[in-house]
């Protein structure tokens, strides 16, 4: 069953966060359009935003992944130079779709890439409705192996440790080898990612974790509480790093957060 536990007060104990490789070739594209109640996914390292499928289902056309620069090959751009440049890149596609108060959702990686584009979207003068994470500890305790950014096997095998299944679950050695190669660029740019040692938020900050995730705990993600001013939240589902994502309460979780958000 659910364990929610609504607090700001708990302090986290180190640990290291692992990312996501699920892999995805279809995902949306970016328009122009104004979008007045949107939700924004971060996918996890290595990934293409397969993960959040049960998630952007349940939201409909309110909601997109962004892109990471280089992602989706040449037509998108070559790989982001620096964490920084994902995080602009990731700010400049929503502001291009003038969107009014965006729910951000990163997982893993992508959890905080949405933190540190919160915080740019805020200094452009856009308010953020909220921003949820799921699978990360808080961003003070944040550490990225340097053997698992090391080159795509060693990125594999971080993987395969942190997430079983997942690079299983390609659907070819070919695209196996994108996940790896994928993943370890952006473990790479994480270790650049230096969080800030005062709250870079006002809006609710809300963190979940699966309950046989190995990498975070239920102290580590209440970790996020020190980011923002605002309310702050903490969730356990079923599930593990990933999968959770797919849980009928999760995706309860995260359709609460918007309505509250459109409220």
């Amino acid at each position: 069953m659910d364990d929610t536990d609504d607090t700001d007060d708990t302090d986290g104990m180190d640990d290291t966060d692992g990312m996501n490789g699920m892999v995805d070739n279809t995902v949306g594209t970016v328009d122009t359009g104004n979008d007045d109640s949107v939700t924004v996914f971060f996918p996890g390292a290595g990934s293409f935003g397969a993960e959040f499928g049960p998630l952007t289902e349940a939201l409909g056309r309110s909601s997109w992944p962004v892109r990471y620069p280089g992602r989706l090959g040449r037509d998108f751009g070559e790989p982001a130079p620096s964490f920084d440049a994902v995080v602009r890149a990731c700010a400049e596609q929503i502001l291009r779709r003038s969107a009014v108060r965006p729910l951000l959702f990163g997982h893993s990686y992508g959890a905080y890439v949405a933190y540190a584009t919160a915080v740019r979207l805020g200094e452009a003068g856009v308010e953020v409705a909220a921003l949820a994470v799921a699978g990360a500890v808080g961003p003070g305790l944040l550490r990225v192996p340097e053997q698992a950014a090391a080159g795509p096997a060693e990125a594999a095998a971080y993987l395969d440790r942190v997430d079983p299944g997942v690079l299983a679950g390609a659907p070819s050695d070919e695209w196996r080898a994108v996940v790896a190669e994928t993943a370890a660029q952006d473990l790479r740019l994480l270790r650049q990612f230096t969080p800030g040692t005062v709250p870079g938020l006002r809006c609710p900050v809300l963190a979940a974790r699966g309950a046989e995730d190995p990498l975070t705990t239920d102290d580590t993600i209440a970790a996020w509480h020190s980011t923002t001013t605002g309310p702050f939240t903490r969730h356990t589902f079923p599930g593990g790093h990933s999968d959770l994502l797919g849980s009928p309460d999760c995706v309860s979780w995260l359709r609460r957060i918007r309505e509250t958000a459109d409220a």
